[in-house]
């Protein structure tokens, strides 16, 4: 898997995980739990994870959509 999305942004990650799944890429969001954990205040960022051989029908999704990837 490849880090596509780095976010402490959760409507971010949910709007990118639709527009992937639309065009049927799989991703998977890591550190979901730690986010949880710290309470919602934003301190741990969410990964975006693609798999490689996705990442860069997934990259011109993100970037068509206007969606900063900050690679």
């Amino acid at each position: 898997m490849k880090e596509l999305l780095r976010s402490s942004d959760p409507t971010i990650i949910a709007f990118a995980c639709a527009l992937l799944q639309g065009e049927d890429i799989d991703c998977f969001q890591m550190d979901v739990n730690m986010s949880i954990l710290e309470g919602g205040i934003g301190i741990f960022p969410r990964r975006l994870m693609v798999h490689p051989d996705n990442l860069d029908a997934a990259t011109l999704v993100m970037r068509d959509n206007d969606i900063p990837l900050g690679l």
